[in-house]
């Protein structure tokens, strides 16, 4: 089959096409999918450059990654199931999360897969799961949004923050969006209420009421210091960590994660990192949130499958608006 492959870690120079790539063999739980497409996240950044080196300790290959085929965001039509497989059958359009997405065919559980709802391209539909799950998670899950909250998306525009915008707005909450200047556009456009421009204003900045406290903040993989961040939280808001990009190698910011799980019981405010987890049971709630019009992907482009490279570059450099996707 046709894939992307890495043998070594290292930047997106690392991954080359390989026409005449193994192709994978479900196990008893598993589903083979044809791709259509395939979705383009942080994650894949890590597992390419094996950093933070902990990444590696996961099981993901200390010198070399251990799945050669990148990618795990997927859509496409099932192929063939594994012994243990009751919910799907070959025929059947799915989206969800797998292995080796950057290829024709991939494997991934039936847990991880959902019926691929019919008013959603399959593009839309990988750039869904990874992101999709992490917005979900952290606000309903982590964060307990409720109706008439205040919440402040840093990272707005990306691929988790373009879903946790709408997210916030669909469970009624007023929704303060942070990201740069080129790209407080697509924020407003997603239905934030109010756009900060990170280049010319701070978070602790007032509005002409006065300085605002967020019932709810949503950090997605951002710098600022836990002490800075509580500062714009309500006394008794809530803090949510959605990964950190500014830690190094050997860290990767999990020294700012751990000091907010350690200070959390000591103070007011909940200080959660977050993690978010790979279920069926919310890929269907996705579903149905772009079935009501209240969850859209934000394509930012498609890449053919033989530049999946400079579509993971993009994304390391920041030039991606919302979601970039991979059509196979």
């Amino acid at each position: 089959m046709r894939a992307i492959v890495q043998d070594a870690y290292g930047t997106a120079d690392a991954m080359r096409f390989d026409a005449a790539a193994e192709r994978p063999v479900p196990g008893d739980d598993d589903v083979l999918v044809r791709v259509r497409a395939a979705g383009v996240d942080a994650g894949v950044w890590h597992l390419m450059t094996g950093t933070p080196y902990p990444v590696r300790l996961m099981g993901y290959g200390l010198r070399r990654p251990k799945h050669r085929v990148p990618g795990m965001d997927l859509a496409g039509t099932v192929e063939a199931v594994g012994a243990n497989v009751t919910r799907l059958r070959p025929g059947d359009e799915v989206f969800g999360i797998g292995k080796g997405a950057y290829a024709e065919y991939a494997c991934a559980p039936q847990a991880k897969l959902a019926l691929k709802p019919p008013f959603l391209s399959f593009e839309q539909a990988a750039a869904l799961p990874v992101s999709g799950l992490t917005a979900l998670q952290a606000l309903r899950d982590r964060g307990g949004l409720t109706v008439g909250q205040k919440v402040l998306v840093i990272g707005a525009s990306g691929g988790v923050g373009s879903y946790a915008v709408q997210l916030a707005k669909a469970y009624g909450a007023e929704v303060t969006g942070v990201c740069g200047t080129a790209k407080a556009d697509l924020v407003r456009s997603l239905g934030a209420d109010h756009v900060i421009d990170y280049t010319r204003a701070d978070i602790e900045g007032g509005t002409a009421g006065g300085v605002v406290r967020y019932d709810l903040i949503l950090d997605i993989a951002g710098g600022r210091p836990v002490a800075r961040l509580r500062r714009a939280l309500a006394p008794r808001g809530t803090l949510v960590l959605v990964g950190n990009e500014t830690g190094g190698r050997w860290t990767g910011g999990l020294g700012r994660l751990l000091w907010a799980a350690l200070l959390s019981p000591f103070v007011r405010q909940r200080l959660r990192p977050m993690a978010a987890a790979e279920r069926y049971e919310d890929l269907v709630v996705l579903g149905e949130f772009v079935g009501a019009g209240r969850l859209t992907p934000a394509l930012d482009r498609t890449y053919p499958l033989s530049e999946a490279p400079e579509a993971v570059r993009s994304l390391a450099e920041h030039r991606v608006r919302g979601k970039a996707v991979i059509t196979v």
